[in-house]
């Protein structure tokens, strides 16, 4: 879909939205007002300045809404990609923020009450029991701090209340589909209450596992929240709120595109190489099945004090700790090549203050004070089959169908001679980054009623970092593999110099049974005196010994913002802001082993933008919509690429620019009947540097979303029909985009060049439907519901991601997303 007719189908859409208008009388009722807190005081969204989207939690229960990747589906400009929950993508306007290192930063922050829980492996968390969530776009630094670059994602979580209140849901579905929602309210007097709500949702793999076991890519979460509320006066109150999370999932689907799915005993060929089909991989390690292990636990405690009509104080205090263990298989085939880890820690603590000035006057203000501690670390367990590395890195391990164990076996043997023995079937390699990081933040922000109908707004924010990153890398055992070049020359002129001494000694030539022995007791002395080293990951000194690097970054972010009311319903903006990214020190192993390791320095990106937006509530109030049209300028674009020993660093790529234009409507036709639709273009362009002209990985030119809410009923029953539909042109997965000239044959890492552009996806759509009913008269004090979904109706065939840890390799891997799934809902409200 080109943009001008993307832009013709969103305007088609709202004329056909206002076209009953006419017909409607002025008593209908108008569409709820959200409340959002973006500017850190509750306004109407109409009265901020900002591309701003905020979704109340009966929409997305209505909708169906569970988690962030559903979540982006209705909030145009914003991406979520689910690898799995200890691997989100968040993409905002075109920029990607997934990366697992220890040491990276995020550009998309992601925040539960005001707390940052924007670090990737820990980020990803189960979307129940709230009261909405907001969405803000564009560089957001100056109002939410670190790692707001490009945009914000603020979940607010229901609170404690003194009334009493009880609700649960259970569904069930395909694949074994099971979730359940709970939650308790109990007040405990008049200044105390408390709240408990939980979920647990399980799904078995909906990608079959063809040498049995679990399938593949299936859901397993477990998530519950305390929360007590203390309000012993109307000017003092105290939120507590407990989160914890335990997900425990089977692996993920890296399907491979170079290799069939086979049986590793025999060769046999059991599927095709689609990304659809059932996966035959290479068992788990670190005595772990594949699939993921992660807790994630919270503690916030929010205060509030309003000390007259005029100044009220905040305070949000936090700590948050999450611990990540997952196993896949990187290569996406049976035989072990390469089988990997992520065993990935974090601990936060956090205190912000914040003093709030609105007297009702000309200029209301507020400003503050936060200081963020953080202790990360990721390890990266990879272990290898010599056999199949050593036949894969020449290049000698047979495609599409590789070699059965048997055979891999007899061919190792004929390849590597007397060294075949000594090939380790599991070896291991870890490296390790470390990061930590102390920070303090000071913020101020003004705005300025310059007359009734316009205002100016002016935010600053100064954050300093001291900050250390780490890195460490061990070998459990020599890889003769990753020697062998040097040993076999070495062995083969042993023996020839032992030959010779025998022949001068005896006057005869040695038997083959004499050279066989001299052969292998030289090479077992040769295998004995090697040192730790690796194929991939050459160790740090002392086999493993943390290495660091302490560095500081200080920098500015700002924000100016004009609002003019037009009416009191159409409010037009234009807002300049810049965003920024601090400096990455990324470690890496040397190129011997147990020399120091690498550190390579990415300087701090920067945004600057320009924005301007319209936002209207019109019809009495039945029409929402709201559009924004942007432009930005990326310097020192931060991106990881990948190195010759297989690690993952971050390097400035320029230079970057982007523009585009958002809109989101939501229109009442009747009581009744709500229709909603939302539409992004965004051109993000690499404008210099190593991948000029690319285009931003997970980032869609064009993005649409459609939907309604059609409630009607009998003398009994109230019936509801829900239907959405959302669209997305084509994405890369890589910002290579897997360009043949990125993906060129490299000595001892990858043995044939990748030449076809299949790491993407195709425009697609997926369309959802929902359909339910309820007594119209429920028994005093209760109500049930029950209601039929069918998510992706059509059973669109995409993918989700490609590429992956086996691109490196040359052997990418894709992961299938989930096919068509239908089930039932019963909800019990007390």
């Amino acid at each position: 879909m080109s943009s001008c007719r993307a832009l013709m189908a969103v305007s088609a859409l709202a004329l056909m939205a206002a076209a009953p208008v006419c017909a409607q009388t002025a008593n209908d009722e108008a569409i709820p007002e959200i409340v959002v807190t973006v500017q850190k005081r509750e306004q109407k969204l109409l009265n901020v300045p900002a591309a701003v989207t905020g979704l109340s939690n009966s929409f997305l229960t209505d909708v169906g809404i569970t988690d962030f990747a559903e979540l982006a589906l209705f909030v145009p400009g914003f991406e979520v990609q689910d690898q799995s929950p200890n691997n989100p993508g968040f993409v905002m306007r075109g920029v990607t923020s997934d990366s697992g290192t220890a040491t990276a930063e995020t550009r998309v922050s992601v925040f539960q009450d005001g707390v940052s829980i924007s670090r990737s492996r820990g980020s990803y968390v189960e979307l129940f029991d709230l009261e909405r969530v907001e969405v803000a776009k564009g560089p957001q630094s100056t109002l939410f701090g670190r790692s707001a670059l490009i945009g914000a994602v603020n979940i607010i979580q229901a609170k404690a209340k003194p009334v009493l209140d009880a609700k649960a849901a259970v569904s069930v579905g395909d694949y074994d589909f099971r979730m359940v929602d709970a939650m308790v309210n109990v007040p405990l007097g008049d200044t105390f209450a408390v709240r408990v709500a939980g979920r647990t949702k399980h799904r078995d793999g909906s990608v079959e596992n063809l040498l049995g076991g679990e399938d593949f890519n299936g859901l397993g979460t477990d998530a519950l929240r305390l929360s007590a509320a203390w309000t012993p006066s109307d000017a003092l109150g105290f939120d507590l709120i407990v989160n914890t999370q335990k997900d425990s999932t089977p692996g993920t689907a890296f399907k491979s595109g170079t290799w069939n799915p086979t049986n590793p005993n025999t060769g046999a060929v059991l599927g095709d190489r689609t990304p659809f089909g059932g996966a035959a991989l290479s068992d788990g390690f670190m005595n772990r099945d594949l699939g993921l292990e992660r807790t994630v636990t919270g503690t916030t405690l929010l205060g509030r004090w309003v000390l007259n009509d005029a100044w009220s104080l905040s305070s949000i205090s936090a700590h948050r700790r999450f611990s990540a263990s997952e196993v896949f298989d990187a290569d996406g085939m049976s035989l072990g090549l390469l089988t990997a880890a992520e065993i990935a820690k974090g601990s936060q603590w956090s205190q912000e203050l914040r003093l709030n000035y609105d007297a009702g006057h000309a200029v209301s203000w507020f400003a503050g004070l936060s200081y963020f501690k953080e202790e990360a670390s990721t390890a990266v367990p990879l272990q290898f089959d010599e056999r199949a590395a050593g036949l894969f890195l020449a290049n000698a391990l047979n495609r599409p169908t590789p070699q059965s164990l048997p055979v891999l076996q007899a061919t190792a043997n004929a390849a590597f001679g007397p060294l075949a023995p000594y090939l380790n079937t599991a070896h291991r390699e870890v490296s390790t980054t470390f990061g930590e990081t102390k920070s303090v933040d000071a913020y101020a922000d003004a705005t300025w009623r310059v007359t009734p109908k316009f205002e100016l707004s002016a935010g600053i924010r100064y954050t300093q970092d001291d900050k250390t990153s780490g890195y460490a890398a061990s070998v459990e055992s020599p890889s003769v593999l990753a020697a062998a070049s040097q040993l076999s020359p070495a062995i083969s002129a042993q023996v020839n110099q032992l030959a010779t001494q025998y022949f001068m000694q005896t006057g005869t030539a040695p038997s083959q049974a004499l050279i066989g022995q001299w052969t292998a007791a030289v090479t077992q002395a040769a295998v004995a005196g090697l040192p730790p080293v690796g194929i991939f990951k050459q160790p740090t000194p002392g086999n493993g010994n943390v290495v660091s690097r302490d560095f500081s970054d200080d920098g500015v972010t700002y924000r100016l913002v004009g609002r003019y009311l037009f009416s009191d319903t159409v409010n037009g903006y234009v807002s300049v802001a810049r965003g920024r990214q601090p400096k990455v020190l990324s470690g890496d192993s040397g190129a011997t082993p147990l020399a120091q390791p690498t550190f390579t320095e990415a300087a701090a990106e920067t945004v600057d933008s320009l924005e301007l937006g319209l936002k209207t509530r019109l019809l009495g109030g039945r029409l929402s919509w709201d559009t924004a049209v942007y432009g930005y300028k990326y310097e020192n674009f931060q991106t990881q690429v990948a190195t010759s020993t297989g690690g993952l660093i971050t390097v400035s790529a320029g230079e970057a620019d982007a523009y585009g234009l958002e809109t989101q409507a939501y229109y009442r036709l009747t009581p009744g009947a709500d229709i909603f639709a939302t539409y992004a273009y965004n051109h993000a362009r690499f404008g210099n540097g190593l991948y000029k002209g690319n285009r931003f990985r997970l980032s869609p030119d064009h993005s649409v979303s459609l939907g309604g809410r059609f409630k009607f009923h009998t003398e009994a029953l109230r019936f509801w029909v829900t239907p959405t539909y959302t669209w997305q042109s084509e994405v890369f997965f890589e910002n290579d985009n897997d360009l043949a000239k990125f993906q060129t044959a490299v000595p001892n890492l990858r043995p044939v060049g990748d030449t076809v552009q299949d790491e993407k996806q195709k425009a697609y759509g997926l369309l959802n439907l929902r359909l339910g009913f309820a007594p119209k008269k429920a028994p005093q004090g209760t109500s049930w519901s029950v209601e039929v979904f069918a998510d992706n109706l059509t059973d669109e065939a995409y993918i989700k991601d490609a590429g992956n840890t086996g691109d490196n390799l040359g052997v990418a891997t894709f992961i299938a997303g989930e096919p068509r799934m239908v089930g039932v809902t019963v909800r019990v409200n007390y």
